[in-house]
């Protein structure tokens, strides 16, 4: 370690802080602003860094909005991997949403971002491709399906369409993003669903 050097845990920390300060600071700029009226420069004056700091951290505006992603699907991939014999991707994505606890302010601030532009919208399905590959991967280890059998990629793809098309209507009717007590009640009704298909399928 050089001489003045902070030790390692701290530097981390100053780091982390760093990123999450950005993160915050555009979040409320996008907000306030717009998305696509926010500049790079603009987030960085605001958290009291440069802009070259930004990009030590994120790639993109878009990798600053969705910096939650990379986390998320880690807690995915785990709780898929890692469910108890006999439970099923069904259970195993029932518990993971059923833990996740309310939606804390930041994600709340990020739908109403994401709801009032058109290009972020198919910004964020684009990415939620990587839980669908996932969701398919597992469902592939329910029905125990070897190479080319199209099975599980139809019941992921049903899931995420059927998510979709239902958060959809919900935002056209009320004008509004799509609560986190929407979301479950959707999601609950999608999996109920999904879990009496596959029953059929294990079955034949």
């Amino acid at each position: 370690m050089k001489p003045g050097q902070p030790p390692a845990g701290l530097r981390e920390r100053k780091k982390q802080q760093t990123r999450e300060t950005i993160a915050r600071v555009a979040l409320e700029l996008f907000a306030e602003r717009g998305y696509d009226q926010t500049t790079l420069p603009e987030i960085a004056e605001a958290a009291d860094v440069s802009t070259r700091t930004i990009f030590a951290y994120y790639q993109s505006k878009e990798d600053i909005l969705f910096c939650d992603d990379p986390a998320f699907y880690e807690q995915l991939t785990q709780a898929l991997e890692d469910r108890p014999e006999g439970a099923t991707t069904v259970d195993a994505l029932r518990e993971f949403l059923a833990t996740g606890g309310s939606m804390h302010e930041s994600m709340a601030l990020r739908k109403r971002i994401v709801a009032g532009s058109e290009s972020l919208r198919l910004a964020e399905r684009a990415r939620f491709a990587r839980a669908e590959q996932l969701i398919e991967e597992s469902i592939a280890r329910d029905l125990g399906a070897g190479p080319g059998d199209i099975r599980p990629a139809l019941v992921a793809a049903s899931m995420t369409a059927a998510f979709n098309t239902m958060q959809d209507r919900i935002e056209v009717e009320s004008a509004e993003p799509m609560t986190h007590d929407q979301a479950s009640a959707i999601i609950d009704e999608v999996l109920t669903f999904v879990r009496a298909g596959l029953d059929g399928l294990t079955r034949g």
